[in-house]
């Protein structure tokens, strides 16, 4: 555990991660990834409203693609939706391998990139503390930390984000740590932006002074997830609240099987993009892509 914290100089310029971000899924047709479908999906969202892209996080099923399959991902991104920040995800759990990836996207002229702990070893929190910042310090743009422990086995404790938090490129989190105490004391310090990275848990998040999201959900009604963190913006909490309720089965539901599953399926439905998926994810049950498709019709 981290009991010092390393001055820094003050970054002159911050950037702002608040808002809605859309983490984009990967379409696929027959194995490969689809560039058609792709370029249908940036039409469809890059003027929806929302704050910017993350391309090749977990929904984007970054795991299953290959890293020229995930530059070429992010290139096409930056070609078809240009003037729209991206966010660009980097994982991995060998330290020299994954800096070097973090030197070659970030001269790409993305806005940041979301970086998870390394899955697999379940290292110290000093051995945290230490793989975030060498990565920060390799890194030309912003860091998100993504505190997401059911996925990487490492639980990233309070005080080592109050520790990052000092270094001018860690500037924002997704938070999907499920420990709301800890939530709220990063939102009262300040110097991260706090970005809601479990759907269900958006509206509290920002009611308690969050700075946005990071939601798959986000890919169906757009426009109303926009609205109603500009609501909330506004402290109109009630009038937020009023367009929220009505999300929270669809976005129960998006979860009741392996995420992107039943975005996909709904998406599909749309005419966006094929049901497909890289294996070992696998299309939603015919039962849960039903309930979906009632549950979207109702909310327009």
């Amino acid at each position: 555990m981290p009991t010092t914290r390393t001055v820094y100089p003050a970054d002159p310029a911050p950037p702002d991660f608040s808002g809605l971000w859309l983490p984009l899924v990967t379409p696929f047709e027959h194995g490969e990834v689809d560039h058609r479908a792709l370029k249908r999906l940036l039409v469809h969202y890059r003027d929806s409203g929302i704050s910017g892209l993350v391309v090749c996080g977990s929904t984007g099923e970054a795991a299953a693609l290959d890293e020229a399959e995930q530059l070429g991902l992010l290139q096409a991104v930056l070609a078809l939706a240009p003037g729209l920040p991206v966010i660009m995800g980097v994982s991995g759990s060998h330290l020299g391998k994954a800096a070097a990836r973090v030197r070659a996207v970030s001269a790409l002229g993305i806005s940041g990139i979301l970086l998870p702990a390394p899955a697999y070893i379940r290292p110290s929190q000093a051995g945290l503390v230490e793989w975030f910042t060498t990565l920060a310090d390799t890194s030309a743009v912003p860091l998100v930390l993504y505190d997401i422990p059911y996925r990487t086995g490492s639980q990233l404790a309070l005080e080592t984000l109050l520790a990052l938090a000092a270094h001018p490129r860690i500037r924002a989190l997704k938070d999907c740590g499920g420990d709301p105490a800890k939530t709220r004391a990063l939102i009262s310090d300040g110097r991260l932006q706090v970005l809601a990275g479990e759907d269900a848990a958006i509206f509290s998040t920002l009611v308690q002074g969050g700075h946005g999201a990071i939601s798959a959900a986000a890919h169906l009604h757009t426009a109303r997830f926009v609205e109603v963190l500009r609501r909330l913006r506004a402290g109109d909490q009630a009038g937020a609240q009023a367009l929220w309720t009505p999300l929270l089965p669809l976005i129960a539901a998006l979860f009741a099987e392996p995420n992107p599953g039943p975005l996909k399926a709904v998406l599909a439905r749309q005419g966006l993009l094929r049901n497909e998926l890289r294996s070992p994810m696998t299309p939603a049950s015919a039962a849960l892509s039903e309930q979906l498709l009632r549950l979207d019709a109702q909310l327009g």
